[in-house]
């Protein structure tokens, strides 16, 4: 999905922090400590956006990682409470596979993967960890896999035909 221009004020949007790390530069004089966060935004109802801090206190670098998610909402696809295909996503080291699930599976995920499938509104959905578990990798890839999936409707718009079609259906 391309990104978008979304009207955050008006959408109902959650926010988890996936990963809080402490970075530290040694400089002449000692070390100076930040720290960076990582934050998943969404509305649980395919909008979904990652976003990255960094600030000398961890408030003030989850807000910047809020800020900066927002900014990269993406608008994914729902089937029912699940996802519309299988996909994979890659990201650097991170690889993802992302099933659709049976009503009632629930999410089986974990860390990164999770919040972003959740706060994406995603509620019956399988994922696999196949690379890096970096938290960063993990999301981005998420993030990736979710961005390449498609709908019956798009596929149909894509290959100029009618969904009865694409479905062998007559009409």
């Amino acid at each position: 999905m391309r990104k978008q221009q979304f009207d955050t004020n008006r959408m109902d949007l959650q926010e988890q922090v996936v990963h809080i790390n402490r970075v530290t530069k040694v400089v002449k004089g000692g070390r100076n400590f930040r720290f960076s966060a990582l934050v998943v935004v969404g509305d649980g109802n395919g909008h979904v956006g990652v976003g990255t801090g960094k600030a000398l206190e961890v408030p003030n670098a989850i807000r910047k990682a809020i800020a900066n998610a927002k900014k990269n909402l993406v608008k994914v696809p729902l089937r029912g409470t699940t996802i519309p295909h299988a996909v994979k996503g890659r990201t650097g080291a991170g690889r993802v596979l992302l099933m659709p699930a049976p009503l009632g599976t629930g999410i089986i995920a974990g860390g990164g993967v999770r919040a972003v499938l959740e706060l994406a509104g995603y509620k019956d959905v399988r994922a696999k960890s196949l690379g890096s578990s970096n938290p960063k990798s993990m999301v981005d890839a998420t993030m990736e896999g979710l961005s390449q999936m498609m709908t019956l409707r798009d596929v149909s718009k894509l290959r100029g035909r009618s969904v009865n079609e694409i479905l062998g259906k007559e009409v």
